[in-house]
């Protein structure tokens, strides 16, 4: 195993955002991801800030007391909050598997031809088909990071492990976040998912590295919507390159 795996992580990130913002192509792709996903988290935010009293008149009544007004109205707010965080991340998600998707696999197409020369991949297919192939490999992609993250967070809260709970979800995300990218290029070349799943395995740190960067706020956005790029050059110049000099 690599043990420079994680810095070179971190690095495919970085060379990817990079390369994204010098390639018109790219950088017009990358702009519109970003576009997407903040429109639809400042829609769905919208809808929950309009009827966040009515949410919470659901969950519980305002109290008469005036012991237990400011009580309610904390609870309001953090109601409003965690519920425009999840709006956050259901909306990414919804942008991903809607079109996303796509423009992931599109990405990762002209990364591999403007660094390779040219696009290994099977044979073409009509454009449905396709949109339905790349459909079905991201819903596990992107589902299966967010029902893992939140079963260790709730996990934690009914249990003493509460910080080595949190620090877990948080490595798991950034991990699954990661392959979410490294697995375009193999998905669009029909690899098994088992051998994909077995390329992750061997490859934790490396994921680790390059998802790492996805949990600061802010700037995640911005590199979640290049990272198809860094990815597939890290596919291509590592593993590759890898299974050339092994033949």
């Amino acid at each position: 195993m690599n043990r420079f795996a994680f810095f070179d992580g971190l690095a495919y990130n970085v060379r990817g955002l990079w390369l994204g913002l010098r390639t018109p192509k790219l950088l017009f792709l990358g702009l519109f991801r970003f576009a997407s996903v903040i429109l639809i988290t400042v829609l769905a935010g919208g809808l929950i800030l309009r009827y966040h009293q009515e949410i919470l008149a659901a969950l519980w009544s305002k109290p008469d007391s005036l012991w237990l007004v400011w009580l309610w109205y904390v609870v309001s707010w953090l109601v409003t909050l965690f519920l425009v965080g999840m709006a956050a991340i259901l909306s990414y998600l919804l942008a991903q598997i809607l079109f996303n998707a796509v423009l992931m696999d599109y990405m990762s197409r002209i990364t591999e031809r403007k660094i390779t020369g040219r696009e290994e991949k099977p044979a073409e297919r009509p454009f449905f088909p396709a949109f339905l192939y790349l459909v079905k490999q991201e819903i596990p992609r992107a589902v299966a990071p967010l029902v893992v993250s939140l079963f260790i967070m709730i996990f934690g809260w009914f249990t003493p492990l509460g910080p080595v709970t949190f620090v877990l979800s948080s490595v798991t995300a950034a991990v699954f976040l990661a392959w979410d990218n490294t697995d375009l290029t193999p998905a669009r070349r029909m690899a098994p998912f088992r051998a994909r799943w077995r390329l992750l395995i061997r490859t934790l740190p490396f994921h680790l590295g390059f998802g790492l960067l996805f949990l600061v706020p802010g700037i995640n956005i911005i590199l979640l919507s290049f990272a198809p790029v860094g990815a597939t050059l890290y596919f291509v110049e590592k593993k590759d390159q890898g299974s050339n000099q092994g033949a």
